[in-house]
């Protein structure tokens, strides 16, 4: 089967999804390569307790001043393995446990260089994701997460320092296959998440270019306002 390389950037996550995300993720790939925003928890050794890392550390947090430049160090750092398909997800992110059957028939198909995945947004319990307004993944769509690697492509990023995705952008021109295979996303579980990633938003958009400010506002939504939807398990199509 083709190489499977995950790329992930990290911070501070040492008492969060880590240890967990990249339990899941040895069952899938074959080499991890983390970038370590600078953490000042035990994120590094949790990283290095995985057989398959590959840790690269700055000294200097980037994340919150320029994520895109982040990222474009991360793609560089992996493209340096000689990978063949690439996944990018971040460290509170899960494919669905069928992905272990489907994703050998995703790495083997010739058709397609960008493999493209639902974002389900975990709300308050793992066991159920929000579809209220943009939070519907249903309406949001699919976005690349696994891409075979052509070294021919331009590495350009786009020049945007949030929001900025996580390929280069001549990947996200390319043709994708839609795969019903869904990522699971555990980052706004608690409050402390919620107010975290909702200051970061306004303080980084505050004129609402990326979304608007609406959309920004219903982060902090009550509980009883924002719509759930039960995660149900899937079998294998195979």
């Amino acid at each position: 089967m083709p190489k499977l390389t995950a790329m992930m950037i990290v911070r501070d996550e040492a008492d969060r999804y880590l240890t967990r995300c990249l339990a899941a993720l040895t069952e899938l790939v074959d080499e991890i390569v983390i970038l370590d925003d600078a953490s000042e928890d035990a994120t590094p050794e949790i990283c290095l307790s995985f057989s398959r890392v590959r840790l690269h550390r700055k000294q200097s947090s980037l994340f919150f001043h320029d994520e895109a430049a982040l990222r474009r160090e991360l793609w560089d750092l992996v493209c340096a393995t000689a990978p063949e398909w690439i996944l990018a997800l971040d460290a509170d992110e899960f494919l669905e446990p069928r992905a272990v059957a489907e994703l050998p028939y995703l790495l083997n198909q010739n058709y397609f260089q960008v493999i493209g995945f639902r974002l389900f947004d975990c709300w308050f319990n793992e066991n159920y994701f929000r579809v209220d307004g943009l939070w519907n993944p249903w309406l949001r769509g699919f976005a690349p997460y696994l891409v075979k690697y052509q070294s021919h492509l331009s590495p350009q990023w786009p020049s945007l320092k949030f929001h900025c995705g996580r390929f280069p952008l001549a990947y996200r021109r390319l043709p994708r296959l839609e795969s019903d295979l869904r990522i699971k996303h555990l980052g706004w579980l608690s409050q402390e998440d919620l107010q975290k990633k909702y200051q970061r938003a306004v303080e980084h958009d505050p004129e609402g270019l990326y979304f608007s400010r609406a959309h920004y506002e219903s982060i902090l939504y009550p509980r009883e306002k924002v719509v759930l939807q039960a995660w149900l398990e899937q079998n294998s199509m195979w």
